[in-house]
């Protein structure tokens, strides 16, 4: 149990990174008007450590492969806390920025050894019980990070990287309650691998990978552009779109709730499932003639996104070998996140070809369902010896 909840909530560190930066945002700018690079720099440092993740990942999945968990996701921990509160007491926006991309290594070190740590700790029902749990609860957390960095921005124009000084009390916990699993990494001691150590998977691990990309580019269409979608039918007002889409949003939940149903069966399934989901709540956005419909819409794709990273976690923890699992799990860290920071300029792209937001959201409909055609057709092959699932269980 205290494994569980401290690797749990050690998930949502993350999301501090970017949730907690966001009405921060236009104050940071301000203290900064006489620098005239400020305009780029400030909002760049929302999305840095992102491509930071992008980046790293693959590597801090060798590293723990080879020299084991529990150091890495202790120190990178104890990074996160010191680079996330340093903007506070830094008067420089060139050193604050340098700040937030060694925030993205801890944060790259930290995800991978969570999401391996959670294979590696339990067996398939634990890990859909504490991969459910995060998904329900993330919601939540992310009202209470915006309400939190709010007060915090309005008290000091850099209050909000104080939020980061909630990893301290994580960092305790992992030193009292994380431990190294026993699964075979690769004796750094020694410098020799064990005899049975499996073949690297590298099919899988590019399937793994090339999936999460997609899927993560789909995930942050609404993310990112979901206010101007909202405009295009009348919707200007933060306030009045917060309180639009604030019940809406808690599809989140409901689909991690779902993936706790239907996680027993193949991946297949979830994947079906979670892009039906997806693709007609792009569509609906997309085709609505006003606010209540877009909403309608909202809640059906946020229920598949409460669905999407759980399932394709599960789908990679359980599809990689242990001795291979944290460069499998680095593997997938970077691509979701590279699909992060690439969705927005193809958004940019698709939008400039079809002349609305809203029909760039059917276009991202449309790709779910192919993705969707693509899992059906791939649990049919489950059913034929002669057939190879994509993604398979």
């Amino acid at each position: 149990m205290s494994q569980g909840l401290t690797v749990t909530i050690a998930g949502f560190l993350p999301m501090i990174a970017v949730v907690s930066m966001f009405p921060a945002v236009p104050s940071i700018i301000d203290h900064f008007q006489g620098d005239p690079t400020a305009s780029w720099k400030v909002p760049w440092m929302v999305t840095a450590p992102g491509l930071a993740i992008a980046v790293i990942a693959p590597f801090a999945g060798a590293l723990i492969d080879r020299f084991g968990r529990r150091a890495m996701v202790v120190w990178s921990t104890l990074l996160y806390a010191i680079a996330g509160t340093a903007p506070f007491l830094l008067t420089d926006l060139d050193a604050m920025f340098l700040s937030r991309l060694a925030l993205g290594i801890a944060e790259a070190a930290i995800l991978t050894t969570v999401n391996t740590l959670i294979a590696d700790y339990w067996d398939e029902g634990g890990r859909r019980h504490w991969l459910s749990i995060q998904g329900m609860v993330g919601p939540f957390v992310g009202s209470a990070l915006i309400l939190g960095a709010g007060y915090l921005t309005a008290m000091r124009w850099n209050g909000v990287f104080l939020i980061y000084l909630a990893a301290f009390p994580i960092f305790l916990a992992m030193l009292a309650f994380v431990f190294e699993p026993a699964v075979d990494t690769a004796h750094a001691a020694a410098g020799d691998a064990p005899r049975d150590k499996p073949t690297f998977p590298a099919k899988k691990i590019a399937l793994i990978g090339a999936v999460t990309l997609l899927s993560s580019i789909i995930y942050y269409v609404y993310a990112v552009n979901g206010g101007l979608a909202f405009r295009e039918v009348g919707i200007r007002s933060s306030d009045e779109l917060g309180r639009i889409t604030f019940l809406p949003s808690l599809g989140v939940s409901l689909g991690a709730g779902i993936f706790w149903l239907v996680g027993k069966r193949r991946s297949e399934v979830a994947f079906v499932l979670l892009l039906a989901l997806v693709g007609a709540g792009l569509c609906l956005i997309g085709v609505a003639p006003d606010w209540k419909w877009m909403a309608a819409g909202v809640v059906f794709q946020q229920t598949g996104v409460g669905m999407m990273i759980p399932t394709l976690i599960t789908w990679a923890q359980r599809d990689l070998p242990p001795a291979h699992r944290g460069r499998g799990m680095g593997v997938w860290t970077g691509c979701f996140f590279l699909g992060q920071f690439l969705s927005p300029p193809i958004v940019t792209v698709v939008q400039s070809a079809t002349g609305s937001m809203q029909a760039t959201f059917a276009a991202a409909g449309l790709a779910a369902f192919a993705g969707m055609l693509v899992a059906i057709a791939a649990l049919l092959r489950r059913e034929n010896p002669s057939g190879a699932a994509i993604p398979a269980t």
